[in-house]
């Protein structure tokens, strides 16, 4: 099963690996996601985060990479602070923002995820001109 910290350190992992089956099986049934992002992540699932989030994004941005370089732990709580590097497919515009995410682990599965990001650095980007 692992600790929380391995766990999120699992799914970024994956995610890098391009193994989104492996990271949504990391996921509760239930994992409520919360993001700062004009994704939409409507209800509650592996499938939801993976069509309100993980495709949308892997749609906007190519290449992009989440790259954590700090965690903090304190019982089944993560947080993990580090660099999103991305190239907007649309506008071909390149951008890095800092960003922390907080997860929730139990039971050995992901139930709770918050994502804070800079968005004034990244909308920018998002817009031609």
């Amino acid at each position: 099963m692992g600790t929380p910290l391995e766990i999120v350190k699992q799914l970024y992992a994956k995610l890098t690996a391009g193994d989104a089956g492996g990271a949504l099986a990391l996921m509760s049934d239930d994992i409520e996601w919360i993001t700062m992002m004009n994704y939409k992540v409507d209800g509650r699932g592996p499938k939801k985060v993976l069509d309100g989030m993980l495709v949308p994004a892997m749609q906007e941005w190519e290449p992009y990479t989440l790259t954590p370089h700090e965690f903090i732990c304190d019982g089944n709580k993560v947080v993990s602070v580090g660099r999103f590097k991305g190239t907007n497919r649309t506008t071909g515009k390149y951008v890095e923002a800092d960003y922390s995410h907080i997860w929730e682990v139990r039971d050995g599965k992901i139930v709770r995820h918050r994502q804070f990001i800079d968005t004034a650095l990244i909308e920018p980007a998002r817009h031609p001109g």
